[in-house]
């Protein structure tokens, strides 16, 4: 609240003084052109914090009620007459841009206050994470890899936030190759991986899927492991498809092993290519018996399968010994609904929901019978 007065103060007095289908394909030629996948974001609000942003801006919004045009058309002018730009000045900018032409006006105003700032940036309010989340809430990843990409802004996204979220829109988009420059640059400066880059770079070797990208996976990892960090399961998830789509199967396998509870969904279909794939089925058998829920128990949730992950199994046991016997308990599996038609790329592209905080579940429940939007009261709390 303070700092939204502060802000508030700063801005009506500039404006009153103008002048401041995945894996069936593996066994066929070309299967990797059909598989384009779910396209959702990777990385749960928690992280994105969307929301939160959009409540200071609706704060801000309140407080500076008719001022945000003639904000915006003044701080062009600050720029054109190349004044110095203060920090709270540049916050309130990036809280009131609306539309993609005060974007290339918050671009410029962010490389100039770095340009002013540079050698004092250490322990100064870290404008990156602000600035991508703005790109985020317009839809203009673009921007925000450009940026990032810029040369001349290295050292302003300093952290691994904006990183990973502007990772998140270029994967969102399918732009893979954009997420790898991303990526290299995030290395080169150096700004160190968390567990959200692992998974965001895993993701985007998977998609990628060549020689090159399977190998800096790899070795990421690796590297990772040797570093004593700990891999995240959906990144793993992520190398050991990766590693399937390269028929590396006995890296497949370690991969696999790395995980430490592997009885997700994911996991599960995972399990079953893997067996499938290194010839066994009499553990596929095992696997498969085992998920058939007996009708007694019909209250737990049912393991299921990926219909994709069933007919690359049926193909690969097709003509052998224990093909009846697959058979006969993969129609098991589709009497007891057990069946999905969901790939296993979707699997993999899910939205997590992140972690929900009692206390927001609690506002929630207070306000679920009045109305959709939070009242400015609520929001000028936050």
């Amino acid at each position: 609240m303070m700092a939204l007065a502060r802000i508030g103060k700063l801005c009506r007095s500039l404006v009153q003084e103008p002048s401041k289908g995945l894996f069936v394909g593996v066994v066929q030629p070309g299967w990797i052109e059909c598989c384009t996948g779910a396209k959702r974001h990777l990385l749960s609000q928690d992280v994105i914090k969307l929301q939160e942003f959009q409540k200071n801006k609706l704060a801000v919004a309140h407080l500076l009620t008719g001022a945000k045009g003639n904000y915006i058309e003044l701080f062009s002018q600050k720029l054109q007459s190349n004044d110095l730009i203060l920090r709270d000045e540049l916050k309130l900018l990036l809280h009131m841009c609306q539309s993609a032409d005060d974007m290339v006006i918050a671009r410029d105003a962010i490389s100039r206050y770095h340009a002013e700032n540079r050698k004092l940036m250490f322990g100064d309010f870290k404008f990156g994470p602000l600035f991508v989340r703005l790109c985020y809430e317009l839809g203009m990843e673009d921007l925000a890899a450009a940026t990032i990409l810029d040369k001349s802004m290295s050292g302003f996204f300093s952290e691994a936030t904006s990183f990973n979220i502007t990772l998140d829109m270029l994967f969102t988009k399918g732009y893979y190759e954009n997420c790898l420059e991303v990526l290299t640059t995030m290395r080169k400066q150096p700004v160190p991986f968390n567990t959200n880059t692992l998974m965001l770079a895993s993701a985007t070797f998977y998609k990628l899927n060549t020689e090159e990208s399977y190998r800096m996976c790899t070795a990421m990892l690796e590297n990772g492991l040797t570093e004593g960090m700990i891999i995240p399961r959906h990144a793993l998830c992520f190398a050991v498809a990766l590693a399937l789509r390269q028929n590396d199967i006995e890296k497949a396998q370690s991969l696999f092993s790395q995980i430490m509870t592997p009885d997700s969904l994911l996991c599960r279909n995972l399990k079953v290519m893997i067996l499938a794939m290194s010839g066994e089925v009499t553990d596929v058998i095992a696997l498969l018996s085992a998920a058939l829920t007996p009708k007694s128990f019909s209250f737990f949730k049912k393991p299921a399968f990926s219909q994709e992950v069933v007919d690359l199994l049926l193909l690969r046991i097709e003509g052998g010994t224990h093909m009846l016997k697959v058979e006969q308990i993969v129609k098991d599996l589709e009497q007891a609904d057990q069946v999905t038609h969901q790939t296993v790329d979707a699997m993999l592209c899910h939205t997590p929901t992140g972690k929900r905080r009692p206390s927001l579940l609690m506002e929630e429940r207070r306000h679920s019978q009045r109305t959709q939007s939070p009242r400015v009261a609520t929001l000028l709390s936050d």
